[in-house]
């Protein structure tokens, strides 16, 4: 059913700056339901890690935001990260997670944490005068959040004195995870800074980020590293790895695509790119999959890379036809871009945005990622190593919205079936969160940021993690949905001016999410 690669397909699909190593396709790749990925057990072959039993680390993490526990622009609630979600059902006594502080509470910017402010400071609704007023206050708010990153306690080094198996680090990608080093990530995170009146978001956020993950680790420790360490000291029973996705994210965050060329495996030249064409990806994986060969760990699992197309903070818009997809059937709008922009509104020439055509190729390249993390895994398994695959991206479009379960043609055409939520939750949905006095008005599985899940939507990503550990260990507890909404606080308590400061600061937007 699935239309073949970009040389057959129409003009009017293909973006020409795709790479000719990008395969375009229309419909949706199947979702990979077999963390076996139908790959029996072979006998080992070649030298394996010995792993004490019972291992001394019971789970231990590897990953970008999703992993560290971001949601609504910043990593605060790092004790509901999907991490430790997933250590609390396991029983875990101690699953430590380090801490962010600061004035709203997270790093870089939480904006669960503005959103109270401001309500703390103007109530649940805005006079006209308060609507002038209120992007004065909220610059307060953020240059008092950028004076403790960059200048108060929230610069100082790191604690040493704790080793988190939780070793998620936000904004990172491949080559960051086995190349970026503790002592890189001090050296930039302790440069000068500089207190800009416009800047929304720390300088060296990341970098401060990674220090204090890696800190306790040692100087020269990277991300795999510190796994690695975690293995020697007493064994690993579960290493799970999501890494990959900022390959890709910020094409999307900033609606500008620059395909990977020379220097995409260094880190001081990556910067140029945010897509990787898949053979680079490969490459990058490979070296990756390397490395975690020499972990002593029982199971490995890897995590596919979602379609980052999803994420509502790429809106998908039709000027001609509001809320109409391109053409019938097809799972993308004519264009994606920010989330306050309306479609009546929108102009190509005025906003930012992403094509069809480019949009397709991102989601394309990215199944090509996962045909990639795929074989990994079958590979491994082929000599003997209990490797497991975990498909977030067969997850996010179960869930999304406007994509299928709001349009039943295109549902169709792509044989697409939704992933059942848990009833506690079954309401909310992949649009993007706002809520007023009334309580919530959409959205609900991802954050303010309209990148990153909310508390339950990583309770979806621990089930499905918990589900792949049930192949090894039947009867394994389950999330429970509705003490984890007590907890989630952007959807047990919504804060009553999310719209009216969407529609106020709207035009500011970009300076929260670039």
């Amino acid at each position: 059913m699935a239309l073949e690669r970009n040389r057959e397909l129409p003009p009017e699909y293909l973006d020409p700056g795709t790479p000719d190593d990008v395969r375009v396709y229309d419909v949706r790749a199947p979702r990979r339901d077999d963390p076996t990925v139908g790959q029996p057990l072979g006998p080992p072959i070649g030298p394996q890690p010995q792993v004490p039993e019972p291992p001394a680390h019971r789970l231990v993490t590897v990953g970008d935001s999703m992993t560290h526990g971001v949601t609504s622009g910043a990593v605060f609630f790092t004790d509901r990260s999907w991490p430790a979600l997933v250590a609390e059902v396991l029983g875990q006594d101690s699953f430590p997670v380090p801490t962010y502080g600061g004035p709203i509470g997270g790093l870089p910017v939480n904006l669960e944490g503005l959103a109270r402010r401001l309500q703390d400071r103007f109530g649940t609704d805005l006079s006209a005068f308060e609507k002038i007023r209120s992007p004065v206050e909220l610059r307060r708010l953020l240059d008092r959040n950028e004076d403790y990153w960059e200048r108060g306690a929230g610069g100082l080094p790191p604690s040493t004195d704790t080793r988190y198996p939780n070793l998620g680090i936000y904004g990172w990608d491949l080559r960051d995870s086995f190349a970026y080093t503790t002592s890189r990530a001090s050296a930039l995170a302790s440069m000068p800074k500089r207190d800009q009146f416009l800047g929304a978001k720390p300088e060296r956020d990341n970098d401060i980020a990674a220090w204090s993950v890696l800190a306790p680790y040692g100087v020269a420790a990277t991300q795999i590293g510190a796994a690695g360490q975690l293995g020697v000291d007493g064994g690993i029973d579960t290493l799970v790895v999501a890494l990959g996705a900022n390959n890709a994210l910020d094409a999307v965050v900033n609606k500008d695509v620059r395909w990977s060329d020379s220097g995409f495996d260094d880190l001081d030249r990556k910067g140029a790119y945010n897509v990787w064409r898949p053979l680079h990806f490969a490459q990058e994986y490979g070296e990756l999959v390397r490395q975690l060969e020499g972990i002593a760990a029982k199971r490995v699992i890897l995590a596919t890379v979602p379609h980052v197309t999803v994420a509502p903070l790429a809106r998908g818009v039709n000027p001609a036809n509001p809320g109409a997809k391109w053409r019938d059937g097809s799972r993308y709008f004519p264009f994606y871009t920010d989330p306050w922009i309306d479609d009546e509104d929108f102009r190509p020439r005025r906003h930012r945005h992403l094509t069809h055509q480019q949009a397709r190729a991102i989601d394309s390249a990215i199944d090509q990622y996962n045909d990639t993390i795929e074989a990994a895994v079958r590979d491994a398994r082929r000599r003997g190593r209990n490797w497991l695959l975990l498909d977030l991206c067969g997850i996010l479009e179960g869930l999304a919205f406007r994509r299928y379960h709001a349009d039943a043609s295109t549902a169709e055409r792509n044989e697409w079936k939704p992933l059942d939520l848990p009833d506690p939750i079954a309401g909310f949905d992949t649009r993007f969160f706002l809520s007023d006095r009334t309580g919530r008005l959409q959205g609900g599985l991802f954050g303010l940021d309209g990148i990153h899940p909310t508390v339950s939507g990583y309770g979806i990503v621990a089930q499905a993690l918990l589900d792949v550990l049930e192949i090894d260990e039947p009867g394994l507890g389950r999330i429970d949905f509705q003490a984890l909404l007590a907890r989630d606080t952007l959807n047990d308590d919504p804060p009553a001016l999310v719209k009216s400061l969407f529609d106020t600061i709207a035009p500011f937007a970009t300076l929260f999410v670039s």
